[in-house]
C-alpha cells in the first residue's frame, strides 16, 4: 500500500523517527491489512521510507527502513538480526540472560527477544508481526540458535494468539547474571519473565552494600537484594505487595546458597508501607513499576515519585544511600532527576550525588520515547 504523510511527520521520518501516529498519515491509496509493508512516498512522489501497517494500533506506521529503496526479504531481516547478535558479543560465560533484540530502537518495531540460558523469549506489541510469525521464528533460531524459543503477545495481542501452540520448553528458566543464578518466568512472568534491565544498576547497588541495612522497595523477585547480599549487606528487606514476588526472591537466594544474608519478607501496600514505618536502613532502593503509562499520567506519577523517596529519605541513617528508578517512559530523566535532587536538598540533610544511570548497552534507546530507564544513588548525611 502507499501511503502519503503529513510535513511535520515527514520531517520527522526522514530524521529517523520509527514511530508515524494516526493524526500524520494525511492519505492512504486503500485499506491496509495488519503485517503488510506500507511505502511512504514524500510530497514529491519519492520514495521517503517503509514500514509495517497495523491499522487498529495508534501508532498504525511503524517505520523498519527509511532513505533510498532496499528490497525487504529474508536476507534483510536475516542481516539486522545479526546485527543486534554482534553488539551483543560481549557477554561472557557469567551472564547468560540479557535482551537480543530491543524493539523499535533496533529495527525491529514492536517486537523484543530475551535470552535466558538456552531459552529464547520472544515478546509481540504489534500485531505485524502476528502475520509474519513462520519467517521471524526462523530467523531468530538461525541466528541466536537456541534450544527452546517461547512466543508471547501483548495484552491486546491475545485474540490473536487464540489456538498459537508453542515449543515445549520449562515454565521456568534457571540463568546467570554477573555469576548470581536467578529464576525467570519465561511463560507467565512479568514482561519476558524478569527485569533484564536493571542489571547494570544491580551490580551498582552491591559495591554500595557492605556493612549496610538494604530495604529493597517494589522488591519483586529480590534481584538488587540477591547483588547487595553479595555485596556483604548486614541484612535486607525485600518489600512487594505480591506474595508470588516475594516467594519468587526466596526462591532466588535458594538458588545461590553460597549468598549469606538475614533476611525478611515483608507483604505489604509499598507506598503505605513507607509512609507509615518507623524502621531505619543504610541503604534503601526504590524501584517502583511504571507509574505513568499515559501522558496524562504524568503529574500523578511525579507526586507519587515525590513521596515515595521523601518518606525513603527520612528512613536512611546518617551517611546512608538512597538508589533511586524510574521506569515511567512519559517522565524524562531530567524530570526524574531534578525531583531528587530537589528533595535531598528539602531533607535539610548534607547530601551528595554518587551517580546516575540509564539504558542498559543491551537496552539501546534509538529514540526519544524509547528512553524510560534512569536511576539515581545519592549520600545523606
Amino acid at each position: 500500500m502507499k501511503i502519503r504523510l503529513f510535513p511535520r511527520a515527514e520531517t520527522t521520518v526522514r530524521a529517523g523517527h520509527p514511530w508515524v501516529f494516526a493524526e500524520s498519515v494525511k492519505s492512504t491509496n486503500r485499506p491496509g491489512e495488519p503485517g503488510e509493508l506500507a511505502v511512504v512516498y514524500d510530497r514529491r512522489d519519492r520514495f521517503l521510507a517503509v514500514g509495517f501497517w497495523d491499522p487498529e494500533s495508534p501508532i498504525p506506521l511503524r517505520i523498519i527502513h527509511s532513505g533510498a529503496p532496499e528490497k525487504i526479504d529474508r536476507g534483510w531481516w536475516l542481516d539486522r538480526a545479526r546485527a543486534c547478535r554482534d553488539r551483543r558479543s560481549g557477554f561472557g560465560p557469567d551472564t547468560t540472560g540479557y535482551r537480543c533484540i530491543n524493539g523499535d530502537s533496533e529495527g525491529f518495531p514492536g517486537l523484543v527477544a530475551d535470552r535466558y540460558d538456552d531459552t529464547l523469549v520472544v515478546k509481540l506489541y504489534s500485531a505485524a508481526w502476528v502475520s509474519r510469525w513462520a519467517e521471524i521464528e526462523s530467523i531468530l533460531r538461525e541466528v541466536f540458535e537456541p534450544r527452546y524459543l517461547v512466543r508471547r503477545v501483548a495484552r491486546n495481542l491475545a485474540d490473536l494468539d487464540e489456538g498459537f501452540v508453542g515449543q515445549a520448553g520449562q515454565e521456568v528458566v534457571v540463568f546467570s547474571e554477573n555469576g548470581l543464578r536467578f529464576e525467570a518466568a519465561v511463560r507467565h512472568g512479568q514482561k519476558t519473565g524478569f527485569f533484564l534491565d536493571q542489571r547494570d544498576n544491580r551490580a551498582r547497588v552491591e559495591q554500595l552494600a557492605e556493612g549496610r541495612d538494604v530495604l529493597n522497595v517494589f522488591s519483586f523477585s529480590g534481584g538488587f537484594s540477591v547483588y547487595a547480599a553479595r555485596g556483604g549487606a548486614s541484612s535486607v528487606t525485600d518489600l512487594d505487595i505480591s506474595a508470588h514476588a516475594l516467594e519468587s526472591a526466596g526462591r532466588n537466594f535458594e538458588l545461590n546458597p553460597e549468598v549469606s544474608v538475614k533476611r525478611e519478607a515483608v507483604q505489604a501496600d509499598a507506598f503505605a508501607w513507607m509512609a507509615e514505618t518507623t524502621g531505619r536502613w543504610d541503604l534503601i532502593v526504590t524501584d517502583p513499576p511504571s507509574l505513568a503509562k499515559r501522558e496524562r499520567e504524568k503529574a500523578g506519577a511525579l507526586k507519587a515519585y515525590r513521596k515515595l523517596n521523601a518518606d525513603a529519605i527520612r528512613h536512611l541513617r546518617p551517611g546512608g544511600v538512597l538508589v533511586a528508578a524510574s521506569c515511567s517512559a512519559h517522565v524524562r530523566a531530567a524530570e526524574f532527576l531534578a525531583l531528587m535532587r530537589e528533595e535531598a536538598r528539602r531533607s535539610g540533610r548534607p547530601w551528595r550525588e554518587l551517580w546516575t544511570s540509564g539504558h542498559a548497552a543491551d537496552h539501546p534507546p534509538g529514540f526519544a520515547e524509547a528512553e524510560y530507564l534512569k536511576a539515581i544513588a545519592i549520600e545523606l548525611g
